[in-house]
C-alpha cells in the first residue's frame, strides 16, 4: 500500500510542476490544487497507514489500549486542507479580477501591469 502512495503522490507532483510552468494562470491555479492535495496525502501517508483503532482513551485508562491510528498527521491533514481551501478562494478572486481587468489569463501578458525596465543603465 504504501508503494502506491508513493506513486500516486509522485504523479502528483510531476502533474502540480507540469501545469504551474504552463503561461496560463488558471493551468498555474489547477497545478497549484494538485501540489496541495500532494502534500496533504504526503502528511497523511507519514502517520503510516495501518488499520488501527481510533484513538480513544477508554474511561479510567491513561493511554489507548491495542494498535490505534496516529491522530497527529489526521488533525495536521485537516488543517492543511482549510488552508489549501483560502489559498484557493485567494487565487481564484485574484485569477478573476485579474481576467476582469486585462481580459487575458496568459501570464506573458499580464507584464504590462510590471514597470517598463530602465535600459539606460
Amino acid at each position: 500500500m504504501e508503494a502506491l502512495t508513493a506513486i500516486v503522490i509522485g504523479v502528483l507532483t510531476a502533474g502540480s510542476v507540469y501545469l504551474m510552468l504552463a503561461r496560463n494562470f488558471m493551468r498555474f491555479l489547477f497545478g497549484l490544487i494538485l501540489l496541495s492535495n500532494a502534500v496533504n496525502l504526503t502528511i497523511f501517508a507519514s502517520g503510516r497507514m495501518t488499520k488501527g483503532a481510533p484513538a480513544l482513551v477508554p474511561y479510567g485508562e491513561d493511554a489507548p489500549l491495542g494498535i490505534v491510528g496516529n491522530a497527529l498527521p489526521q488533525a495536521l491533514v485537516l488543517t492543511a486542507i482549510v488552508i489549501g481551501f483560502g489559498l484557493l478562494a485567494f487565487t481564484l478572486a485574484l485569477a478573476f479580477e485579474g481576467y476582469r481587468r486585462m481580459n487575458t489569463v496568459d501570464t506573458d501578458e499580464m507584464r504590462f501591469a510590471e514597470p517598463k525596465e530602465d535600459v539606460t543603465k
